[in-house]
């Protein structure tokens, strides 16, 4: 946009400690802040202070007289001219804030605006007080990165607690949770099964005695039928239930709101796939067969203790029959 270039009409006299009387202590308050006093009737400068010629790029001599139409882009003028016809209307301080490119920066003001007292002339003055909001929000957006950098240390924190928490509850061998966590879920499953009268039911899967390869092997041979049982596990069961190694050789699952009917098919399931299973361990393929034992609420028991006693028994039940077998505990009747 091309600025008028004519010669500015001279500003009148202007009385500016008298005019300025009250104002002097917040601008010792407040140094650094753009001062600038116009003629409220023309909207020419009558008085800007060092820092508003600074930035309005010219000096002072050139400032005074001129209107901010002549001095800036016509977008902003008009913006600024608008905001002091509010002042002037209100005929109260007034502060507003105004954002802007200016010299290829972006700057950003609270601009503190009011009338100043007729002088001898019954000439109005308006006073604007411009304070440059750029530290500030700097100061903002650094504490606003700080807390979000805090924030985020927060959350990696807690990841990391959960995380040492959940390697805590599992077996280290298995990825599976230890029996521990197991039975807190089950006595769970119990009272909100109780409340709500639904199924469930409980599965204890355990390898069946190992062939010759496995025990040449010894540790390294089972260590790798209990990863291969582990991950058979994991993949089988859903985010609602929870699996566990229960003991050296046996695993426990709980699946929720599943009848025995249905877990039986899904162990049915588990016990073909774990016989097809090859684990490769040490240059040699193993492979392993599972008894399993299948018990629900309440057909079963309604208890936990009886639920467990009762999967104990169709486990046992499964290995006197050779194992590589599922066994269904007996459903309890009521007499009439």
């Amino acid at each position: 946009m091309t600025l008028e270039t004519h010669a500015p009409t001279a500003p009148p006299a202007l009385d500016l400690p008298a005019l300025l009387g009250g104002v002097l202590p917040a601008l010792v308050q407040r140094r650094g802040d753009l001062l600038a006093v116009k003629d409220l009737a023309s909207g020419r400068y009558a008085f800007v202070n060092e820092a508003m010629a600074s930035f309005l790029q010219k000096p002072v001599a050139q400032v005074l007289g001129r209107t901010d139409a002549e001095l800036m882009e016509g977008g902003l003028a008009a913006t600024l001219r608008a905001a002091e016809q509010t002042a002037v209307a209100q005929g109260a301080p007034l502060v507003s804030e105004h954002g802007f490119e200016w010299a290829g920066v972006r700057r950003e003001f609270s601009v503190l605006r009011m009338l100043g007292a007729p002088d001898l002339d019954s000439r109005r003055w308006l006073i604007s007080i411009w304070s440059d909001l750029g530290p500030e929000r700097q100061r903002e957006a650094q504490l606003r990165a700080a807390l979000d950098q805090i924030e985020q240390q927060q959350r990696a924190n807690d990841l990391l607690r959960r995380e040492l928490t959940d390697q805590a509850l599992r077996d280290p061998t298995s990825g599976l949770y230890r029996r521990a966590h197991f039975e807190d879920q089950l006595r769970r499953e119990v009272d909100l099964s109780t409340r709500e009268h639904r199924e469930f039911a409980i599965v204890f899967v355990e390898i069946d005695p190992p062939g010759a390869k496995v025990l040449a092997l010894g540790e390294a041979g089972q260590r790798g039928l209990l990863e291969a049982m582990g991950r058979l596990l994991r993949s089988g069961t859903r985010a609602m239930d929870a699996s566990c190694r229960y003991d050296e050789l046996r695993f426990a699952v709980l699946l929720s709101g599943v009848g025995l009917a249905t877990a039986h098919a899904r162990m049915e399931g588990l016990r073909r796939k774990c016989a097809a299973q090859i684990v490769v361990q040490g240059g040699q393929e193993l492979g392993f067969t599972v008894s399993v034992g299948v018990a629900s609420y309440p057909h079963t028991a309604q208890s936990q203790e009886a639920l467990q006693a009762a999967c104990e028994s169709a486990l046992q039940e499964a290995r006197r029959r050779g194992g590589n077998h599922v066994t269904l505990a007996a459903i309890r009747f009521e007499p009439h």
